[in-house]
């Protein structure tokens, strides 16, 4: 069993890890995680090495990284005094980003992920207010009413579901929204996700390890971001992975050239798009 390169969704985050670290040690990085390479550990780099056919999409970790941390830093400056990271994974901005040191920040994960992350983290000095919550977000009944009470401590919230929706069903995506729309003070929404052509791609070059996981590759909807309007959410923002890459010069010379192609914002289920999206709920001020 220790053979298996992927054991579960939690070994995800150590070999998102990696990444961080590999871009964080370049001489012109786009962001900096010293805590990365700790975190992964030596699981999240057998990872990497096992699934070395993963690591030509190493520029849309640093892609989504970067769209993630302006999504945050935009929401915060708009006055956002929290952030609801759900599955938060190996995440470090506490730690890392210019943050208010009033700004609430809450994590929500796994029991065991988070354990894991406090313990290697321990000697490690958050820059805002930082809390841990585990908990298992299938269970909705609890998910609910943890919404509820952070609601209740806050005025502005961000909610951040960075590399999460994709693992979900339709179905969990659609009660997922609808618990964040019904949440009062959860104003914006930051996520990623895929067309239907690139979760047939993915499927074919990792989908066994992330089988094997546990942890399938299930949601891409064919109306893209617009699928999120139905549960009450509408875009603020829609960029494109891959021409983010592009901008951000991560992409080799054929993947350049793809990018010549206009950005579809996830509108058409047949091309292959995957995508960073920041939404709030109609109404509000944006």
């Amino acid at each position: 069993m220790n053979d298996i390169p992927l054991r579960n969704i939690s070994d995800t985050a150590r070999w998102v890890a990696v990444y961080r670290a590999l871009e964080s040690e370049r001489p012109d990085a786009l962001f900096h995680d010293p805590l990365a390479r700790r975190l992964a550990g030596e699981r999240g780099a057998r990872i990497t090495e096992t699934i070395a056919v993963a690591n030509r999409y190493a520029w849309s970790f640093v892609a989504r990284t970067v769209l993630f941390d302006r999504f945050v830093a935009d929401s915060i400056a708009a006055g956002a005094d929290m952030v609801v990271n759900l599955a938060a994974g190996l995440d470090t901005r506490p730690y890392r980003m210019a943050l208010p040191s009033t700004l609430q920040w809450i994590e929500v994960d796994l029991p065991d992920l988070l354990a894991y992350k406090a313990d290697v983290l321990a000697s490690e000095t958050p820059r805002c207010a930082l809390e841990r919550v585990p908990l298992d977000l299938v269970n909705r009944e609890a998910r609910r009413d943890l919404f509820d009470r952070l609601s209740a401590r806050a005025s502005n919230v961000l909610v951040v579901t960075e590399g999460l929706v994709v693992y979900l069903d339709t179905g969990e995506v659609v009660g997922l929204a609808e618990d964040l729309a019904r949440t009062r003070r959860f104003n914006r929404w930051a996520l990623d996700m895929m067309s239907p052509a690139l979760l047939r791609m993915m499927q074919r070059s990792i989908g066994n390890h992330l089988q094997q996981a546990g942890a399938p590759f299930k949601f891409a909807p064919d109306e893209g971001p617009a699928f999120f309007e139905r549960a009450g959410w509408r875009p603020l923002d829609v960029c494109s992975l891959l021409h983010t890459a592009a901008e951000l010069k991560r992409l080799s010379w054929m993947m350049r050239l793809i990018a010549l192609v206009p950005d579809s914002k996830g509108r058409t289920p047949q091309r292959p798009w995957g995508g960073a999206c920041l939404f709030s709920r109609p109404g509000l001020k944006d």
